[in-house]
């Protein structure tokens, strides 16, 4: 062993410190150590020992502590180091004294390692390398800068990663065209300025660039659309401006030109030639005109974004061209128009996202078989469409329609519906039973229609519910005592919407370079994910609105994971609350308010230990509120005003310190100090016997005493009505003609009324 020159343990599941007989390895060339579990720190002895390394990649280990370059002070042979972590707890530091490395690298991998987490400066070491490939000290907190003689002195660089630090100022070109370099990645950074008009001279054969979420501002240099090689192209996320740049890259096949002031519209060279082209992103821009022309051709597109913009026009035929459209976004723009029959032959689309335009008519029979539907927000009109009827249907959002109508008895697939929003319409009648067959419903809004009837224990059947919205129609009778059913929140983040947070998209990265195993090879390259499918990284992200702590709230991708609350606010249900709502301990948001419901409030509430919003508003409840309310630690809006409630307000301790006067407005009977009428004091006495009349409260109304004034008061008014007719012929004659009105009124009414039933029979 003491001859080995490779040794590759990588990917496997070896734990604990690295052994120290390591150290005896003399000849060792190569150490992969990579993508296991050990721990503990890298001892600094084992590998200054180990001078004939060329190669070593320790990454995605535990390691903890400080590693020193100083290690490699003595290895003159070093070509390859990759210390990529993943954990907070390991620190690499390159900056130990002013040192000149005996070594001339090809490779550095450097990511998540905290690299120089004290001063946050780039490795200066690497002003003396020249030979360098590929650099990738992404994901750290490296500030300042970027110097130039990174680009300048090494010439033979291919692959540059920094995305995720802290450089500011201008991204430096080298002074020369670099004919190799390949891949730029410095996202997530602070560069600023404009990008220099020699842009795209500089670096000509580029085929992935990306600076995106930086603050580059000005218009696109027209030199980027001189390099022919580009694959992959992301400006989104900086301060740009101006128009599209005409620029016609036939080897795109990624381009994103979203969250820039970008107006005007949209050259239609732009895409003319772009067979592989897949995703088109220029969403959060200014770009206004028509943007689908009968010429569209984009065979190999499947993500199409154009959501808020000025767009205009109708859905043309073009889309058709568009023969793997999986993705289409266009909403919040102004288009306009029906939804065309044709789109039935639009069978790979998964996402159609149309909400907030101006459509209108009714939507066709036909329709492709997707996943995910948002019409919302236009002038849809007619009764639910059929292809409610869709098996694959899982997030339906029709709210801020016209619709009419009823929901149909059967809708839907059962086994697939996750969201149901109906919001916002005109639709009438009762809700069906059959709604209790969606077993995996997590999110179903009504409100804002005409629904009537009593709220059906089906709904208790649904138990994975979320979000719960029935507010502002017209349902009565009580509420379900079984809504303890549904989960509200108990599934966890896990096991709800498993939506990316936004859509992303990252080009390949982590190039790794390895030796073939022959003396004197030059290292082969592979790149890992350059052949995964980047589709796979498109997910909609589900937005549900939903009114909580007194506003309207829009819920979006994984917020909804975490995310719970029953709305039937504005209608007209009667009877107490039911205790069984105490049981829902993991429900967020609560809205019982303007309805008639009557009773206290449950004692059981005060086990809502996740609750943060609660109204009770506007209803007849009467009682004490429970002093156990104060321990709801979560609650920021609390709400019980034009109640019949009595007695003390709560202590004005924890969350109950923060509510004023308005949460109990309206309430005559309330006392406490953060309220008009305070509380008076009582004496406690021993008990005596003690009338009848002492034994009620000060506010109790004695019933002898109010019928007698009720009856008194009604004979008072009927005497002065008799008298008005008595003295006042005119009025006495209006009367009597009113009288005698109604009664013709009515006989010929039930004249023709027996007329038309004596006809029926006859037949």
């Amino acid at each position: 062993m003491m001859k080995l020159e490779k040794l590759d343990l990588s990917r496997n599941r070896f734990d604990g410190m690295l052994p120290t007989c390591l150290s005896n390895l003399k000849s060792l060339r190569e150490l992969d150590l990579s993508f296991n579990q050990f721990t503990g720190s890298v001892s600094s002895s084992l590998i200054s020992n180990l001078t004939s390394l060329e190669y070593i990649d320790l990454g995605y280990n535990h390691f903890t502590g400080l590693f020193s370059f100083s290690s490699f002070a003595n290895h003159s042979k070093l070509e390859v180091v990759a210390l990529p972590s993943n954990d907070d707890n390991f620190k690499v530091e390159t900056e130990y004294t002013t040192w000149v490395p005996k070594f001339q690298l090809k490779v550095l991998v450097l990511s998540r390692c905290n690299l120089n987490k004290h001063t946050g400066d780039i490795p200066k070491f690497l002003s003396h390398q020249a030979y360098l490939l590929q650099v990738d000290l992404s994901h750290n907190n490296l500030k300042g800068d970027l110097p130039n003689w990174m680009l300048e002195n090494n010439r033979r660089l291919e692959y540059l990663d920094l995305r995720n630090n802290l450089f500011n100022g201008q991204f430096p070109l080298p002074s020369y065209p670099n004919m190799l370099l390949l891949s730029v990645d410095i996202s997530k950074n602070n560069f600023s300025g404009l990008l220099q008009e020699n842009f795209g001279e500089m670096l000509p054969r580029l085929e992935q660039l990306n600076i995106a979420e930086n603050a580059f501002e000005g218009q696109i240099p027209p030199s980027i659309c001189n390099i022919s090689s580009l694959e992959f192209l992301d400006l989104s996320s900086n301060n740009f401006s101006g128009e599209v740049p005409a620029c016609n890259i036939s080897s795109l096949e990624f381009l994103d030109l979203s969250s820039n002031n970008f107006s005007g519209e949209v050259p239609a060279q732009l895409t003319v030639g772009c067979t592989n082209l897949y995703a088109l992103k220029l969403s959060d821009n200014r770009l206004h005109g028509p943007i689908f022309s009968t010429q569209l051709n984009l065979p190999s597109v499947r993500v199409l974004l154009l959501d808020n913009n000025q767009f205009t026009g109708t859905l043309s035929h073009g889309l058709l061209n568009c023969s793997q459209l999986e993705f289409l976004d266009i909403s919040n723009n102004y288009f306009s128009g029906e939804i065309p029959k044709w789109m039935l032959g639009m069978t790979s689309l998964t996402t159609l996202i149309m909400r907030n335009n101006s459509f209108h008519g009714r939507i066709p029979h036909e329709f492709p078989d997707v996943k995910y539907v948002d019409l919302s927000y236009n002038s849809f009109t007619g009764s639910l469409p059929s292809f409610l009827h869709l098996g694959s249907v899982e997030h339906l959002h029709l709210q801020g329609n016209a619709f009419t109508g009823s929901i149909p008895k059967h809708v839907l697939n059962p086994e697939s519906l996750l969201t149901l929003d109906l919001g916002d319409n005109n639709l009438s009648g009762k809700i069906p039973h059959s709604i209790g067959q969606f077993s995996e419903l997590r999110v179903l809004s009504l409100r804002g229609n005409n629904f009537i009837g009593q709220i059906p224990n089906s709904l208790c059947q649904l138990s994975n519910m979320s979000i719960l919205d029935l507010s502002n129609n017209r349902f009565y009778g009580s509420i379900p005592h079984c809504f303890n059913n549904m989960t509200f929140g108990k599934r966890g983040a896990n096991e709800f919407y498993a939506f990316s947070q936004g859509l992303i998209f990252s080009f390949p990265r982590g190039v790794v370079y390895r030796y073939a195993g022959h003396q004197g090879q030059e290292p082969s390259s592979t790149i890992r994910g350059r052949n995964e499918d980047p589709y796979s990284q498109y997910e909609p992200q589900d937005e549900v609105e939903f009114i909580t702590k007194s506003r309207y709230s829009i819920y979006k991708g994984d917020i909804l994971n975490l995310m719970s609350g029953l709305d039937l606010s504005s209608n007209n249900l009667t009877g107490k609350i039911p205790y069984e709502l105490g049981q829902l301990n993991s429900i967020h948001a609560l809205n019982l308010s303007h309805n008639r419901l009557i009773g206290s409030i449950p004692k059981d509430f005060s086990k809502l230990h996740q609750l943060e919003s609660l109204d009770l508003s506007y209803n007849s409840l009467s009682g004490e509120i429970p002093s156990q309310l104060t321990n709801l630690n979560f609650l920021a809006v609390f709400i019980v005003a034009h109640n019949n409630f009595s007695g003390r307000i709560p202590d004005m301790k924890a969350q109950f310190g923060t509510f004023d006067e308005s949460s109990y407005d309206g309430n005559p009977f309330l006392c406490g100090s953060m309220i008009e009428r305070k509380c008076e004091t009582v004496v406690d006495q021993p008990p005596t016997m003690l009338s009848d009349e002492s034994e009620g409260k000060w506010y109790d109304i004695d019933p002898v005493v109010f019928s007698a004034s009720f009856v008194a008061s009604y004979i008072t008014i009927l005497l002065v009505f008799v008298a008005l007719l008595y003295i006042n012929p005119y009025w006495r004659r209006r009367w009597f003609y009113l009288i005698e009105e109604c009664i013709y009124s009515c006989y010929y009414a039930a004249s023709d009324m027996l007329y038309k039933l004596s006809a029926l029979l006859n037949k």
